[in-house]
């Protein structure tokens, strides 16, 4: 189970605070069981209120070939003058076909003793 964010907690706290302050005035109860009562549904409505706070979205890995792709439409629309937006966009795909075909792997240097 994953761990709770800060807005639930945020939420969820302050629902438990606010929903127990006004069921208490509201009822004016001064019994230990009524007490109880409130004390219970306030949490329990504290906790349904955490849960259904929106989680944050995962963030989407772009496909590999998109990242090569985006680089050269990128690179040729900057480098590419307008009169030679033909002769571009057959560089700009002979490079992507290039780059997706080459692999890079991160180096790794040894920092230890």
């Amino acid at each position: 189970m994953p761990r709770p964010t800060t807005a639930q907690l945020a939420y969820g706290s302050c629902t438990v605070i606010l929903s127990t302050l006004a069921m208490l005035l509201l009822s004016q109860t001064s019994s230990g069981v009524g007490i109880a009562v409130i004390a219970l549904s306030a949490l329990a409505l504290g906790l349904l209120v955490a849960l259904t706070v929106p989680l944050p979205k995962p963030a989407r890995k772009p496909a590999p070939g998109a990242t090569a792709a985006r680089r050269a439409r990128t690179s040729a629309s900057f480098a590419a003058p307008a009169s030679a937006s033909a002769s571009a966009s057959a560089s700009a795909s002979a490079s992507v076909a290039v780059e997706s075909e080459a692999v890079r792997k991160p180096v790794r240097e040894h920092t230890g003793s």
